[in-house]
């Protein structure tokens, strides 16, 4: 399986093509946009989000609400194009009045600077338009049809909130992992997507404390993943190691700086006898762990654990109260430009990470098991089941 997505920020639309699902899967248009929804929400959301509503119209690869087989197309209108088509037009050309808003001074910790250098732009909005969050859309649209892809072979993800700025969700508090939709009511009833209403509270504070400074703020987000079948990645090659390719995908994400699986770095501060999962055997169970250090993960394979994957998100480079920077045509020293933003995307981008775990967690499936038609997708998953349990 595999999908690109394209579109600028302000453009006309935003558009995935997703190839390599499954014929036979019942989509339902109402969970993406659910999810959609969820990645538009949260406390510390900028004005775009309330002139975007988006929705997502699917325009190949399904008909009666179901797979085809063949590639899939999504795609998203952005509102706010009605207010940039001059500037942002794909087919008018470029003239003085437009070029009132080019953009020459790069903002830092964003992709300006260097992606005008790479691609030889003179004008940076060419670079941020596509650099934006914006596109990420698409990668919760993408990951919402691969949820559903893997809850009909009985797998769920969720992704929530551990800790925004300096404050932490207390993990005494977190539900059983092995109830995954008893979390997600808890999370998505909280506008930080955490489980820890004490937490939230300061949350709040901390937020609204910081858009006064005019300064912005990052967090860490948790995806937890149950029902995975064993053994998918392997230990034979570096590439083939699936913990690996999640640690790309969630480093893929819009100013995330860091990836943990299970207890992380603070595996270093214990000896190993007290961070490895010790291995027990029933007959009902069959083999399992006493516990989950690892994040579900053993030689670069799920090991039938729960997998618990950690994102780190730097706070978000565009301030209201901007930093120092170099016009890239007079190179004259200025304050960087402060486009639309938001004091914190901590929460939406849990349901990002969410996406983009999914995402890898359903190319890892449909590499392992026969992947043309659903029905036959679920007889050889449970096949394998079976042939686990004799092992």
């Amino acid at each position: 399986m595999r999908y690109t997505t394209a579109g600028e920020s302000h453009g006309p639309q935003l558009t995935a093509i997703i190839e390599g699902i499954p014929a036979g899967l019942m989509v339902s248009v109402e969970q993406i946009n659910a999810d959609l929804k969820r990645r538009q929400q949260g406390y510390g959301r900028g004005n775009r989000m309330k002139i975007e509503s988006d929705q997502v119209q699917i325009t190949s690869g399904i008909r009666h609400q179901k797979t085809l087989g063949s590639p899939i197309t999504l795609q998203v209108t952005n509102r706010d194009y009605a207010h940039w088509d001059e500037i942002m037009s794909p087919t008018a050309e470029a003239t003085a009045a437009n070029s009132v808003r080019q953009v020459t001074k790069p903002r830092p910790g964003h992709a300006d600077l260097v992606g005008g250098e790479k691609y030889q732009h003179a004008d940076l909005r060419n670079v941020l338009e596509r650099s934006s969050a914006r596109e990420t859309t698409m990668r919760v649209a993408v990951g919402s049809l691969c949820k559903q892809l893997l809850q009909a072979i009985g797998v769920e993800v969720l992704g929530f909130v551990q800790q925004l700025g300096t404050v932490k969700a207390d993990l005494t508090k977190l539900p059983k992992i092995s109830n995954l939709k008893a979390l997600a009511a808890v999370t998505n009833a909280s506008d930080v997507r955490t489980y820890d209403a004490a937490a939230a509270a300061e949350m709040h504070s901390l937020i609204d404390q910081t858009k006064k400074a005019g300064d912005t703020l990052g967090g860490v987000v948790e995806v937890l993943a149950t029902g995975l079948p064993v053994g998918l990645g392997s230990y034979v090659s570096a590439d083939t190691k699936l913990d690996a390719k999640l640690a790309q995908a969630i480093i893929s994400i819009n100013a995330f700086k860091g990836v943990e699986f299970g207890d992380g770095f603070s595996l270093a501060d214990h000896p190993g006898s007290q961070d490895m999962d010790e291995i027990f055997y029933s007959e009902t169970k069959g083999f399992y762990r006493g516990s989950d250090h690892l994040g579900g993960f053993e030689g670069g394979m799920t090991n039938g654990m729960p997998l618990v994957i950690k994102g780190v998100m730097k706070p978000i480079p565009t301030l209201y109260k901007p930093l120092r920077s170099v016009d890239i045509h007079t190179k004259e020293a200025y304050v960087a430009n402060v486009e639309r933003s938001d004091t914190t995307a901590v929460p939406a981008a849990a349901v990002v990470a969410e996406a983009m775990v999914a995402i890898t967690l359903a190319q890892a499936v449909l590499a392992k098991f026969d992947a043309d038609a659903l029905p036959r997708l679920q007889t050889q998953v449970k096949a394998y089941h079976d042939e686990l349990a004799q092992y």
